[in-house]
């Protein structure tokens, strides 16, 4: 397969922080950058060659930006299938549209994982009231009720522990399709992000240990505090996953660590992921010039961790009293700070993040909380 050299254009489709960041590797090494979304001004138009601001719907458009380009990559997965198809016609898309078709709805995706023999926590198919409570028997309580579409975040998750929560979740479905699966009572969250390439090259990150708070990543941290038998199982799991979906680019395997050592695979994202964000800052070569080497057929880089790395997310709320104290965060001289370019801070919403590096992973970890709450220290 031919390599798609420096000099050349890549295009995104997306436009969100993960571009960004995508975009800045990209530009580092001699590449151009169109990026395509609805939207103007975005993370990744901010800093791409040129921004097209255009709805997924409009497949002229769409075909527009596929020409000028020699390969087309996401940075966002809920990229409707006719824009995929579009661009496809086109120009080599990588990760191809049918991974996109198969991790874009979580009812695929389980069936994917559950066919090929991967580990998964018990999941059933509904739409109606009468298919919740025969799925709810099967699974048992509590369980989690999740739309099959476009969800990320926590966005479309539902707990049901009592006919009022199954009553509740049904009527938040609206006629949907939903995936029931049986709640995990898990003693950690983990993830493998890696990245594969047109001719079977593999590379991995590790095992990364990942926080969550309102469904929303909290703090990320390398290498997790894992065995070494559970570490070389999830990356195990990750190298066949990629395979059996023919994955070329980057991909993150979210898994569940159960408090009896099982692995379960929770979710994949096939792009770069909010937990390999430390990989900028802490690897020889990060998430994102990786996802580069890997579509453009390079040869992949290493994956070193140089030091013990954490990741803080900076959501909306930290704005809640004014801007942040950037000063005070960057006392803290082995903290780096990325900011996203999002004008409007919203509860929730992911406006940067801090990697700090330490000697250890607890250390990284503290360091990264410490300079994460100075922000707001001067205005409590």
């Amino acid at each position: 397969m031919k390599a798609v050299l420096p000099g050349a254009t890549v295009g995104v489709l997306g436009s969100g922080q993960l571009g960004r960041m995508f975009a800045i590797a990209a530009r580092r090494m001699g590449y151009r950058v169109h990026t395509y979304s609805p939207d103007s001004d975005t993370p990744t138009g901010q800093v791409a060659d040129k921004e097209y601001e255009r709805a997924y719907d409009d497949l002229d458009a769409v075909r527009e930006f596929a020409r000028g380009v020699s390969v087309v990559t996401f940075e966002f997965e809920n990229v409707p299938a006719e824009a995929v198809e579009a661009a496809e016609a086109l120009a080599p898309v990588r990760p191809s549209g049918s991974v996109l078709y198969t991790t874009q709805n979580r009812l695929r995706e389980k069936n994917f994982l559950a066919r090929n023999g991967f580990p998964v926590a018990p999941f059933r198919h509904v739409v109606s009231r009468d298919e919740l409570k025969s799925a709810l028997e099967e699974v048992g309580r509590p369980a989690v009720l999740k739309t099959a579409g476009f969800g990320y975040d926590g966005k479309g998750q539902t707990r049901v522990s009592s006919d009022e929560d199954a009553e509740r979740a049904v009527e938040a479905l609206k006629g949907q399709e939903g995936v029931v699966e049986a709640f995990v009572d898990f003693e950690r969250e983990v993830s493998v992000v890696a990245a594969r390439t047109a001719r079977g090259e593999f590379a991995h990150y590790g095992v990364i240990e990942n926080a969550h708070s309102r469904h929303i990543l909290d703090l990320s941290v390398a290498p997790a505090r894992v065995s070494e038998e559970t570490a070389r199982a999830a990356v195990e799991i990750a190298r066949s996953v990629l395979e059996a979906l023919d994955v070329v680019g980057v991909m993150c395997v979210e898994f569940f660590l159960t408090r009896d050592g099982r692995l379960l695979v929770n979710e994949l994202a096939p792009r770069p992921h909010n937990s390999g964000h430390l990989t900028f800052d802490a690897c020889v070569t990060s998430q994102f010039e990786q996802q580069l080497r890997a579509v453009c057929c390079l040869p992949l880089g290493s994956t070193e961790l140089m030091r013990p790395a954490a990741m803080a997310n900076l959501l909306g709320d930290l704005w809640n009293a004014g801007e942040p104290d950037w000063r005070e965060a960057l006392k803290f001289t082995d903290v780096k700070l990325h900011l996203y370019g999002k004008t409007e801070p919203r509860a929730g919403r992911k406006m940067g993040h801090l990697t700090a590096l330490a000697p250890t992973p607890e250390e990284a970890a503290r360091k990264a909380r410490a300079a994460r709450s100075a922000l707001t220290r001067a205005s409590r």
